[in-house]
């Protein structure tokens, strides 16, 4: 049974963290052991935390939230709407970092 409840647990937190944001601005906060993260929109600072801590086997410190709004745009002469898309930029304990390049801690 306690298999079973981990591997919801796994499954959870991968709905949580979507993906890496790579951009020269998260390049550069890297030197300040940070990381940043696309999360789920209904995610929550401590589900953020704890998702990243049990992906990566790091220490986190602090999280900070930020919702881009979708911006208009135009495709063939129509309107359309962008996603709105939620960024958690993680802050690592000293001495720890996270790889993005390589595979995630199963």
């Amino acid at each position: 049974m306690a298999k079973k409840q981990q591997a919801a647990a796994d499954a959870r937190h991968y709905d949580i963290v979507l993906a890496p944001h790579i951009t020269e601005k998260s390049t550069m906060l890297s030197e300040t052991n940070s990381v940043v993260f696309k999360v789920a929109p209904r995610a929550t600072k401590p589900e953020i935390k704890a998702a990243v801590e049990a992906l990566f086997g790091v220490t986190v410190t602090g999280v900070n939230t930020i919702v881009s709004k979708g911006k208009t745009k135009r495709w063939k002469g129509r309107p359309y709407q962008r996603s709105d898309v939620k960024k958690a930029i993680v802050t690592l304990a000293e001495g720890q970092s996270i790889d993005i390049t390589e595979g995630v801690r199963a």
